[in-house]
């Protein structure tokens, strides 16, 4: 019998590529959406009617009417967080009474683990990775440390006892840093926050999922940040702390790799990097601060400047090979529209060497070799069909699939959930 299959949608960049206006563009298409790693430093954008909203723990189809939004056992989550959240698209006048599930093997983040993260981080001084300080990594490094809290223990007798000797821990390992902190007001929010979490189901996500799939119900996995932070596969250490890659939905939902089925990679029409690490084809020039300028290019999550610089294919390439990818979407192609020449890095060049795979150190030492194109100077906001494109952007287009092997089904012209191009 053939065996439904779950698709997936994820990032092929450093995270920012807009996963969440392509959920939110495909979900009419799937009953379910679940969010399968990360935590709440992703920020998915979603723009629609004219107005903006951005989540950090939700799935991104939490505004589909009947679509039903798992937050997977991959993810970390703050309960303080994911309750504003909450408030916040239910303030949008959204019903997501039974919309919502939540698994019972999902890591909390404790207020201590946001003080161990920015102790950390300011111990490290110049060597710093740029975290978000949302203290993702220490809750990470509790789960595979054996140590941590979950979803499902919030409902045990001794939930209290637990969340006070991991505190404990968390406080012995505090006194090693130069660092002062007080998590007194945190820490009351957080266990309000706790008791409001109640009020979603805690589910077996693992059990659901599967079920949901031998009843044929459509599935759409969400990924957060992007391929080139794997933890594994990544420009490591500059990385975030879980596994990015379409391989993550496995653990991150419990699902087989024979449960996959379509794989959409999204990238931008460019590169950007917030923090610190590795970005071979950044630009420090004006064609950089234009990126900036006309992508508002700055944080969902932190309001930080993003790095810019021309599309690199040579990582591309390698995202697309790591993560299976079946189908391309590129976004914020229009911010490309006034130059007059657009670059894509096609190869490294290493101590006279040209390289065209991807460096284990992510290309820190390397100078990308660039191919130019002619700009398409034409306004692509608008434009709803690929046939009105014009001919200099179409090119660019069949180039980048061309070096991929792998076909663009969807081109984003502008930030609307409207300016958006199926082929």
């Amino acid at each position: 019998m053939e065996q439904n299959k779950l698709d997936i949608v994820l990032g092929l960049q450093w995270g920012d590529e807009g996963k969440g206006k392509v959920v939110d563009v495909l979900t009419p298409s799937y009953k379910v959406v679940a969010r399968f790693q990360g935590g709440p430093n992703a920020g998915h954008s979603l723009v629609f009617d004219g107005d903006g909203f951005v989540l950090h723990t939700v799935p991104s189809g939490i505004f589909r009417k009947d679509t039903v939004n798992i937050i997977g056992n991959g993810v970390v989550i703050d309960p303080v967080i994911l309750m504003e959240e909450v408030a916040a698209i239910e303030a949008k006048g959204v019903d997501i009474s039974g919309k919502l599930l939540i698994s019972k093997r999902a890591h909390l983040i404790l207020p201590t683990h946001r003080m161990l993260d920015a102790a950390s981080e300011a111990a490290k001084g110049k060597s710093k990775i740029g975290s978000t300080l949302k203290g993702i990594g220490p809750a990470y490094m509790d789960k595979t440390g054996r140590n941590g809290l979950r979803v499902g223990d919030i409902l045990s007798r001794d939930f209290q006892a637990r969340y006070e000797a991991l505190k404990k821990k968390h406080f012995g390992l505090l006194a090693q840093y130069d660092f002062s902190f007080d998590i007194t007001d945190y820490e009351k929010r957080w266990m309000e926050a706790v008791e409001g979490l109640k009020r979603f189901p805690f589910i077996d996500s693992e059990v659901y999922v599967n079920e949901a799939l031998s009843c044929g119900t459509p599935i759409l996995a969400e990924g957060a940040q992007g391929a080139l932070l794997d933890i594994d596969f990544g420009t490591y250490p500059f990385v975030t702390s879980s596994n990015t890659l379409s391989a993550g939905v496995c653990t991150g939902l419990g699902v087989a790799p024979t449960r996959v089925g379509k794989v959409y990679g999204i990238f931008k029409a460019y590169c950007t990097r917030v923090g610190s690490g590795p970005f071979p084809t950044e630009l420090f020039d004006e064609d950089g601060e234009r990126l900036r300028r006309i992508g508002h290019e700055f944080g969902a999550t932190t309001g930080r400047p993003r790095r810019t610089g021309w599309l690199d294919m040579v990582a591309l390439k390698y995202a697309v090979m790591m993560n299976g990818v079946t189908d391309l979407i590129m976004m914020k192609s229009d911010v490309l529209d006034s130059f007059d020449t657009v670059k894509v890095a096609v190869a490294y060049e290493e101590e006279g060497k040209t390289v065209k795979d991807f460096p284990y150190d992510g290309g820190e030492h390397v100078k990308p070799v660039y191919q130019e194109f002619p700009g398409w100077k034409t306004p692509l906001s608008g434009l709803r069909r690929y046939e009105d494109f014009p001919e200099a952007f179409k090119q660019y287009i069949a180039f980048i699939e061309k070096e991929t092997g792998c076909r663009i089904k969807i081109v984003s012209v502008g930030p609307d959930r409207e300016d958006t191009v199926l082929r």
